[in-house]
């Protein structure tokens, strides 16, 4: 199991809310995904005990439907429960290089580190920078995103 430095995720990323503040205005999808969607507040009250130990960061490109499916959840679920979420976004594909999926810039060079291949790829680490579990995409068949994650969270302290 990797161990990622946090300090260096939090000085190379930026905090959900400022990624959203930006997005939200240029990019109706998010921004209606935002407005509309309706959190299960009772499992959101359950992360609530997760949420100090626990930092979620999410690889996001504007043009990605489960990128605007998603991501703006997960700002309200940081809004709701304090749970700390980090965005790398703005990803962009690189169709001149068959051998790279990302075109780095503006993609972040993190996208290799963290083996990035489909988005939104959602990471949750525990507060010692471990791996715990992931997201890719959309939340299991059936699972909303809030109780994807909060089962990830749960199996963290078996």
């Amino acid at each position: 199991m990797a161990m990622y430095d946090l300090e260096r995720i939090r000085s190379s990323s930026e905090p959900i809310g400022e990624y959203l503040q930006t997005v939200l205005k240029d990019h109706p999808n998010f921004a209606r995904r935002y407005e509309e969607y309706h959190l299960d507040m009772m499992t959101i009250d359950e992360m609530k005990r997760f949420a100090e130990d626990h930092i979620i960061i999410v690889f996001s490109a504007e043009w990605c439907k489960d990128c605007a499916k998603n991501v703006p959840v997960l700002g309200l679920i940081s809004e709701k429960t304090g749970m700390e979420i980090r965005v790398y976004g703005h990803l962009m594909r690189d169709p001149l290089n068959p051998n790279e999926r990302w075109k780095i810039p503006p993609s972040p060079p993190e996208v290799r580190e963290f083996e990035v291949v489909k988005i939104p790829l959602i990471i949750v680490l525990n507060k010692k920078g471990d791996r715990v579990g992931e997201i890719i995409e959309n939340p299991p068949e059936g699972q909303s995103l809030e109780e994807a994650i909060l089962r990830i969270l749960k199996r963290s302290q078996e």
